[in-house]
């Protein structure tokens, strides 16, 4: 493979050439086609599956030469931080540790990226795009990239764990949401490489989250006059409603673009099939 080096954003990156996925166009990529999680069931029997953190940071694809978001943005990576990258593809989280999700976007988002905030971030490898074997296969490989790096401050390869029941997987995510922990990730072991949302990858939480796609900005009205009133957003099945509550009066002076990415909050679903009591929680990274 032939590698050489380019400039974006600022940042000296790992080029290797060629590279053909995501395909990119001025700015942005088509969003690359990743591996999307479903919701849980209850009483899952977890002994198929592999085992981990649900981390709360920004979703990072890198194809070998640039990194993307999930929804093909560009991210600016330092060039120190690309150069321990390998010349292939990877997908995980830039996660700063947990409860920092608000600063770790921020970073992501800049331009031109800040040293002192990329020294903190941390890429946590849980994929292989479009590598061939099973999932635990492809866990192992991450785990050997990870550990060819030499690099423990910045790449890792997110730990993944056998659990022997219902009642084990309880009292783990238990366990975790008590230190701070979102909540956990379960990949079927055998599973083949698929993208899109599949049944062989689910999070479990303990409170009902969901993302949306902006469709619309209402304008608020009394307090909020001049500024948003609520998102009108559809969810994954199709489903349209308001998000009129959660947001900062900051969000609501920039609130997320239409045709971005939203996560929302809810407590069960309605005979109508919508989710009750939705509040938004926070902007999935990027347009």
């Amino acid at each position: 493979m032939q590698q050489g080096r380019r400039r974006f954003n600022g940042a000296l990156v790992a080029a290797a050439l060629p590279m053909a996925w995501p395909a990119q166009s001025a700015g942005k990529a088509e969003p690359p086609a990743l591996l999307l999680a479903q919701k849980a069931p209850a009483n899952l029997d977890p002994r198929r599956y592999l085992v981990s953190e649900k981390y709360d940071g920004v979703r990072a694809f890198w194809d070998g030469n640039l990194m993307f978001s999930r929804q093909g943005q560009p991210i600016a990576v330092p060039a120190w931080f690309a150069s321990h990258l390998p010349l292939r593809a990877l997908d995980g989280e830039l996660w700063m540790g947990r409860g920092r999700f608000d600063a770790t976007s921020a970073a992501v988002r800049r331009a031109k990226p800040l040293d002192e905030e990329w020294r903190q971030i941390r890429y946590m490898l849980f994929e292989l795009p479009g590598a061939d074997g099973s999932f635990e296969q492809r866990a192992e490989r991450l785990r050997a990239i990870a550990a060819e790096a030499a690099w423990a401050d910045g790449l890792q390869a997110a730990p993944q764990g056998r659990v022997a029941s219902p009642a084990a997987l309880r009292q783990r995510l238990a366990a975790l949401v008590k230190d701070g922990g979102e909540g956990l990730m379960l990949h079927l072991a055998d599973a083949p490489y698929k993208s899109g949302r599949q049944p062989a990858l689910l999070k479990l939480k303990p409170q009902d989250d969901e993302e949306a796609v902006v469709l619309a900005h209402l304008p608020g009205e009394g307090r909020y006059q001049g500024l948003l009133g609520a998102l009108k957003v559809r969810n994954a099945e199709g489903r349209e409603f308001l998000l009129g509550s959660g947001f900062s009066e900051a969000q609501r002076r920039a609130p997320p673009p239409v045709g971005s990415t939203v996560v929302y909050r809810y407590r069960g679903m309605s005979s109508k099939g919508l989710p009750r009591f939705a509040t938004f929680l926070r902007s999935e990274g990027y347009p």
